[in-house]
């Protein structure tokens, strides 16, 4: 378990893991467990009326209550450390809550469990959560194809509609068009249909300004080089003009 905390605003934040392992804390010690039906039992002997004691009878069977919460007890946590230790090896992802209430997600594979105060806890990239938290048992390959599919959406679904897009979105609409086509039949397949429409209309929709943009170049090419071929033209005459107006002097004055 890390001793580094992050501090975010000069305050120190929460891990999941953390959260995770004081929340587990928490519901052991809030729920009526054999040490507290054991102190109940104690507190009954010790203050009950002399006048009327409790007969015999019914100590035997509160005791005999007593035994069966625990061996309950002892079946659950059994249960539960079987359950953690079958998952050793096991790509996972866990969900926990912090502080602030957000909700986070952590995923990977877990190396050891560990045993606490009657609670099972999975260690995930060197950091202990609850098994309590536990959100999913998968495949490696289910767990990479859901993420990456994940992404993909949440970054189409960045995008602006389709009818007001530009060039400034083109950059964009190429990766996710590159990185879908890049997908296996495995990965598309996590991917709604309906996604798969809106990345059509946005490539769609992207060409066709393309092509107005390439076509408002073209025009003002055009136009630049009109300009070109009218100065051009306007300088060749001048420049007749005044290589007429150097022969006619030339001629006036070999005359004279």
């Amino acid at each position: 378990m890390s001793l580094v905390a992050p501090v975010k605003d000069g305050k120190v934040v929460e891990t999941n893991s953390q959260s995770s392992m004081e929340k587990a804390k928490k519901s052991s010690s809030g729920g009526m467990d054999k040490e507290a039906f054991l102190q109940l039992l104690v507190a009954q002997m010790r203050y009950q009326d002399p006048l009327e004691p409790t007969s015999n009878t019914e100590f035997v069977s509160q005791y005999a209550q007593f035994s069966q919460v625990e061996q309950l007890q002892n079946m659950a946590l059994g249960m539960d450390l079987q359950r953690a230790s079958s998952l050793v090896g096991q790509q996972v992802r866990v969900k926990s809550t912090d502080s602030s209430g957000d909700t986070n997600y952590v995923e990977g594979k877990v190396d050891y469990v560990a045993y606490e105060g009657g609670k099972a806890f999975l260690s995930i990239k060197g950091e202990l959560y609850s098994i309590d938290d536990l959100d999913t048992v998968a495949d490696a390959e289910y767990l990479e194809a859901f993420d990456i599919a994940l992404k993909w959406v949440t970054a189409l679904n960045k995008l602006p509609s389709v009818a007001t897009i530009s060039l400034d979105e083109a950059e964009e609409i190429d990766r996710l068009k590159e990185e879908y086509d890049k997908m296996t039949d495995y990965q598309k397949s996590f991917i709604a249909s309906e996604k798969v429409k809106d990345l059509e209309a946005y490539v769609e929709r992207l060409a066709e300004v393309r092509k107005t943009a390439e076509e408002l170049d073209k025009t003002e090419n055009d136009k630049t080089e009109g300009t070109e071929e009218s100065d051009k033209t306007e300088g060749t005459e001048e420049s007749d003009k005044t290589e007429g107006s150097d022969k006619t002097e030339g001629t006036d004055t070999a005359q004279e």
